[in-house]
């Protein structure tokens, strides 16, 4: 190995190591009440080298939420490959409940990418141009998942004539992250005003939303039991 290549490793080292610290205190105390300091003192560097690396705690969050998108991605593309869907329905009852099994899995992951989806662009201040559009193509990858799916079961019949794929997807993305954010967020609230628990209130909303695009109004998911 040269000198270059040696450099370059220590470097990605050393950034490896900044990232996994903030996560373990990101994830510990939350990201508002962390501190580069304490992800500083917790990767055993000087704050200084931190920002050698990094200009803001905001640009090492983006680089936690991209291990969650790729973990999440991997997640995806493995369930499609085990489950083998059979139709659009199947597809998009899979990706939805893979997301689902993800959020309890991967709780953390799953907040920071939550929170990247519903965050104002303005609060992207001090991120890198390049983790940026690096989170985007990850979040495009997921929606590409969603329209290929809708696309798909309008060919097959299965849903609506002339749904717009792409309008669906947004619409069909938009609604997974409140589904989400309400059942996670308003557990309780849903446990002891409406008697539902989180799980079974992302559930039912998934099937209503497939009620509104299929074509028969059913989703045979609904017919069996479980998840």
């Amino acid at each position: 190995m040269g000198y270059d290549d040696r450099k370059h490793q220590e470097k990605e080292i050393k950034r490896k190591d900044i990232i996994d610290a903030a996560e373990r205190i990101f994830f510990l105390k939350g990201y508002d009440n962390a501190s580069m300091d304490e992800v500083a003192k917790e990767a055993e560097y000087s704050k200084r080298t931190v920002y050698v690396y990094f200009n803001s705690k905001e640009q090492i969050y983006f680089e936690i939420m991209i291990r969650g998108y790729r973990l999440l991605i991997d997640r995806i593309e493995r369930s499609l490959d085990e489950s083998h869907p059979q139709n659009a329905l199947d597809e998009l009852h899979c990706i939805f409940f893979t997301f689902f099994e993800f959020s309890e899995e991967y709780t953390e992951y799953f907040k920071a990418i939550m929170e990247y989806e519903t965050k104002d662009s303005a609060d992207q201040r001090g991120v890198e141009d390049e983790s940026k559009a690096e989170c985007y193509r990850l979040g495009e990858q997921i929606f590409g998942y969603l329209s290929r799916a809708l696309e798909k079961g309008t060919a097959e019949g299965s849903l609506h004539d002339g749904l717009d794929s792409e309008q669906a997807a947004l619409f069909l993305w938009a609604c997974t992250v409140g589904v989400y954010n309400t059942g996670k967020k308003k557990a309780d609230y849903l446990k002891d005003f409406h008697k539902i628990d989180s799980k079974e209130f992302v559930t039912e909303s998934f099937y209503l939303i497939m009620r509104l695009i299929s074509k028969d109004g059913v989703n045979h998911h609904e017919r069996e039991s479980g998840v």
